[in-house]
């Protein structure tokens, strides 16, 4: 018991040594994971709040057909789906003119 006092003394600053290094880097590792952490929740937030600027859109026109009065809603949501028709044949053609 007696020999081992000098040998614990003698390594008991390199353990020190190793014990604040391993320390600072899992602290380093730590404050990455942090910094991935608030980037991934920053662009969920972004797509989020487009997905709800698109919904409330959406709300907007469903709101103005049911409260405008002497329109006939059928009618209306076939007018809107005939307009969507319309914007996507001229993308198409804005595509394929664009690839010529």
């Amino acid at each position: 018991m007696g020999d081992l006092v000098p040998i614990v003394g003698t390594l008991a600053p390199f353990l020190m040594v190793i014990g604040i290094v391993w320390v600072r880097s899992n602290a380093k590792l730590e404050e990455k994971r942090i910094a991935t952490t608030a980037e991934t929740s920053a662009e969920k937030a972004a797509q989020y709040s487009s997905r709800i600027a698109e919904m409330e859109d959406r709300i907007r026109v469903l709101e103005r057909i049911v409260t405008d009065k002497g329109y006939d809603v059928a009618t209306q949501i076939e007018a809107l789906r005939d307009q969507r028709r319309v914007d996507e044949q001229i993308a198409e053609l804005k595509e394929r003119s664009a690839a010529r």
